[in-house]
């Protein structure tokens, strides 16, 4: 029988007064094994990382363990001192948190944050430490790792801080490792690489790995077991084959059945008609440092040209960096382009300035990734949806009225018109900024990656919305994702991006089931969970009325 590693028996995490629950985690019991990785899933506020947090004894002010124990190498963590935790955390028990440029100290290079962990738990000389730093760094396969070590956060790429954050937490060997959704925000190929990474360092180390995500793709892919949490309690856990194959609780069968299936759906009927083209469009991007060494000039967007119909969904695919987004920002006008041709309506924007740009603004709206940086924390989000009327002449007064009609367009109460950004949860704040997008009536929507950081059921919801706006609308949209699952169910057309060039474009069923470059296929290949289909097991059509 397999050791446990951590005990985790009837515990109760209690908000402060005034919360809107009284408790964070109600009565959970949970095991860890020794040489297992057990996944945690559930949506956001159900308390996976108030969890992993009360483990490491990081809870915030003011919330408590009123009830229950953490049990690890058979003492209760609950009852141990600050100075007692410092010990336990990173020496024993190591955690990845889920944004590594956060988690990471600006100021410090990497070697400098990495060496800390020997510097506080062990005695080590300098020179022993800095081979220490780069071992670990060779271990977790960032590419020359003398270099990164040397660099800062800033200078390192999405996927290479994660596995600096991955070196640090792993650096003194601790038999359990918490990794809060690390993967979130990383394309399919280094999210891939991350995946692979854990599961061989698991293997190697014999840790046990406790992994917070709400990607059933990623569960599919890396776990022993699985937990499933709603609002603060356990409602199912089991192997992890059980759970994603005959889940038993209502909520897992509904968390499942909104994950979307790799295969594409059926193909539409597509209208002929071109409401927007690009003809070679370039945008290079120059760094001009003082010193040679640090100057380089990076091609973001390179001869692209593609064509999107009016009326259907073009879905823009590929790794970080490689152009997708540089390409919408030159669309919508938030970049000049260097050379080529954006045709909107038969008519070329690239040189368009003046009233003439503004004009044409209001037809190409966008919805960006992150709904919460893109509004106004001090505004009101009525008066947010409002202001793109009242910049080209509608009054006060008729601005707020269309704000309203939009809400209820996009499944919101009216009354939330008078609320501010902080009080919707992240699903909510993605409807408003698809109200304040479609506040202009536009013919042509870019979403660059508005679903990226939602909870499947969430994003279920906001895609099938945006499909009843389509057909309701007449909209035109331009869709950017690194989530293939996504774009194989919302997208008519697909265009592949790598490095700024177009490898593949084709139909949806055609680039999906039978892809031609190498580079479409190692993605498809890199997508967690590609050989799980999820059941099918209850109807995930949300009630939403337009």
């Amino acid at each position: 029988m397999k050791e446990k590693k951590l005990s985790i028996k009837n515990l109760t995490i209690t908000l402060p007064r005034g919360a809107d629950r009284e408790n964070a985690i109600t009565n959970v019991s949970l095991d860890l094994y020794s040489n297992e990785i057990l996944c945690i899933v559930g949506e956001s506020g159900s308390g996976k990382s108030m969890l992993a947090n009360a483990i490491m004894g990081l809870l915030p002010d003011g919330v408590i363990a009123s009830q229950g124990e953490i049990n690890f190498d058979n003492d209760n963590l609950l009852t141990f001192s600050e100075n007692q935790m410092r010990k336990i955390r990173g020496a024993r028990i190591g955690m990845v948190f889920q944004d590594p440029m956060t988690a990471l100290n600006p100021l410090k290079t990497i070697e400098n944050q990495i060496g800390e962990m020997f510097t506080i738990h062990a005695n080590y000389s300098k020179k022993v430490i800095k081979q220490k730093v780069i071992e670990l760094l060779t271990d977790v396969q960032i590419p020359n790792p003398i270099a990164a070590a040397k660099a800062y956060p800033h200078q390192l790429s999405g996927g290479q801080r994660q596995r600096a954050m991955i070196a640090m937490a792993l650096a003194l060997e601790p038999s359990i490792l918490i990794a809060d959704e690390p993967t979130t925000a990383l394309d399919v190929t280094t999210q891939a690489c991350i995946l692979k990474l854990l599961h061989q360092l698991q293997t190697l180390k014999g840790s046990s790995i406790l992994f917070i995500t709400h990607d059933f793709g990623v569960v599919a892919e890396i776990a022993t077991r699985v937990a499933v949490m709603q609002q603060g309690k356990l409602v199912e856990q089991g192997h992890a084959n059980d759970v994603l194959n005959s889940p038993s609780h209502p909520y897992t069968q509904k968390l499942i059945a909104a994950v979307p299936p790799l295969t594409p759906g059926d193909v539409r009927r597509i209208n002929k008609e071109i409401i927007l083209k690009t003809i070679d469009v370039s945008k290079t991007y120059h760094n001009r440092s003082l010193f040679k060494y640090n100057r380089r000039t990076t091609h973001a967007v390179d001869n692209v040209s593609f064509q999107l119909h009016k009326g259907s969904t073009l879905g823009i695919v590929g790794e970080s960096g490689s152009g997708k987004s540089t390409l919408a920002r030159c669309i919508i006008k938030l970049l000049d382009i260097d050379s080529g041709q954006i045709d909107f309506d038969q008519i070329n924007i690239a040189s368009l300035k003046g009233k003439r740009l503004k004009q044409y603004s209001r037809h190409i709206q966008m919805v960006f990734q992150d709904p919460y940086a893109s509004l106004n924390p001090r505004r009101k989000v009525g008066d947010q949806v409002a202001m793109g009327p009242k910049l080209y002449g509608t009054s006060h007064h008729d601005a707020l009225t269309k704000a309203k009609e939009l809400f209820k367009l996009v499944g919101l109460e009216t009354e939330a018109l008078n609320r501010y950004p902080h009080e919707f949860s992240g699903g909510q704040r993605q409807r408003i900024g698809l109200a304040r997008a479609l506040a202009l009536e536009p013919k042509v929507l870019i979403a660059d990656e508005p679903v990226s950081a939602l909870d499947v059921s969430v994003q279920a919801q906001v895609l099938e919305l945006l499909s009843q706006l389509q057909k309701k609308l007449g909209l035109t949209i331009l869709f950017i994702t690194h989530d293939l699952r996504v774009a194989a169910q919302i997208c008519d057309h697909i265009v592949v991006m790598k490095s700024g060039k177009i490898v593949e474009q084709g139909i949806a069923s055609q680039v999906f089931l039978h892809p031609k470059h190498i580079y479409t296929q190692n993605l498809l290949d890199s997508v967690p969970g590609k050989d799980w289909n999820p059941p099918r097991l209850i109807d995930m059509s949300p009630a939403i009325h337009i």
